[in-house]
């Protein structure tokens, strides 16, 4: 568990946080459907996150992804930070993703999550690359990102099937073996 500021911490994604989950995305439905694939709604149960849970649990033991929550002092979700596709032999890669509570926006918390992320993915994965994408009109996100680092490398048209549409992305990318507190130019 680490800490990101007096109210909140980061921590593994943790076999029974499913009901917390659940919660947290519904509290998020709206603030989140233009940056996500349409949800069905039993994505939004506490069974089927608990089932994601398990997955996310699972994955990790595999060293195929590392899942985080941000937790509020409250034992409310308030966040995550996902490495999805952990992929070694030659490739030694992860995709990053995250989103942040609708009330707990423009705190830093996205930044300083995401710098604690990648430096798990340093030392403790032992990884080389760490990709994110971002919608074209997603500022904040790609803000985030520079602030940490990643540098934009393209664009990749119609990428992932966000809010129902193939929608293009900026792409960034993060070497893990520079320092990780090199700032390069913004998107």
């Amino acid at each position: 568990m680490l800490r990101l500021d007096a109210e909140h911490v980061l921590r593994p994604v943790r076999a029974g946080d499913g009901a917390a989950l659940a919660r947290a995305y519904l509290a998020n439905r709206e603030h989140l459907a233009p940056w996500e694939p349409t949800r069905d709604e039993s994505f939004f149960t506490e069974a089927s996150q608990e089932r994601h849970v398990q997955q996310c649990v699972i994955d990790a033991a595999a060293g195929r992804g590392a899942r985080f929550v941000i937790e509020s002092e409250d034992g409310e979700i308030r966040g995550r930070m996902n490495l999805n596709n952990i992929v070694r032999g030659a490739f030694w890669s992860a995709d990053l993703g995250y989103w942040i509570d609708r009330t707990r926006t423009r705190r830093g918390l996205a930044g300083r999550a995401v710098a604690l992320v990648a430096a798990h993915a340093r030392e403790e994965l032992g990884l080389h690359r760490l990709q994110a994408s971002t919608l074209l009109h997603n500022l904040a996100s790609q803000r985030v990102l520079a602030a940490n680092g990643f540098e934009r490398i393209g664009l990749a048209p119609k990428y992932l099937r966000i809010a129902g549409e193939w929608q293009d992305h900026l792409l960034f990318q993060l070497l893990l073996e520079e320092p990780l507190s090199s700032r390069r130019e913004g998107p």
